[in-house]
């Protein structure tokens, strides 16, 4: 009977103030899928946009230089690469609806390797495809004009480089830290629940 009672003495007065209401971890959760999944679908439209765009163009528009169509076509491959591997992690983020706490923990674990994946392997090889693809794209306009090629191509670099090395890296570290931000708020409310 004193177990009973120390048990119930501890129920009364512990303090769950703190803890969020299953109400508001539905909604933390959903908010944070909800989020992805957009984001996800406008970089899906988007690059089927863009893809289309430089379909139509090499189809309409008849250019003199190889470079042009092969510099197109790369644009055209790494625009549906992003948009595949988006409509993959699509799949993952629908079946995010009703999970435990644990589930939602591993869950932002498994993106948070995901993410690290895309940004060492999938992202270098996209961006190297573009960059290339882009770069020949724009020789047969500037081709002609000595002064000009050397220009553009010195901005063309100087831009992708600030892109590489500085836009990259700061994307990667703000999704990171969201994404940190979140398991570590539901860590804690599971230290919390575990005390109690």
């Amino acid at each position: 009977m004193d177990n009973l009672n120390d048990l119930k003495t501890v129920w009364h007065t512990a303090k769950t103030d703190k803890l969020p209401t299953s109400k508001e971890m539905l909604k933390l959760i959903g908010t944070f899928r909800n989020q992805k999944l957009r984001n996800k679908w406008l970089m899906i439209i988007s690059c089927l946009l863009f893809s289309s765009l430089i379909i139509a163009v090499l189809f309409f528009v008849s250019f003199k230089e190889i470079t042009t169509y092969i510099g197109g076509g790369l644009m055209v491959i790494s625009g549906l690469l992003v948009a595949a591997t988006n409509i993959r992690s699509i799949k993952r983020f629908k079946h995010l609806d009703n999970c435990s706490n644990l589930e939602f923990i591993e869950f932002i674990e498994q993106t948070r390797q995901n993410q690290i994946y895309y940004y060492k392997k999938t992202m270098v090889r996209v961006v190297l495809l573009c960059s290339v693809g882009w770069l020949m794209y724009l020789y047969e306009f500037i081709s002609k004009y000595p002064i000009w090629l050397f220009a553009i191509y010195s901005i063309a670099i100087i831009y992708l480089a600030f892109l590489w090395f500085i836009i990259r890296p700061r994307s990667f570290n703000k999704d990171a830290a969201k994404l940190a931000a979140t398991r570590e708020k539901m860590e804690t409310i599971l230290q919390q629940l575990k005390n109690k």
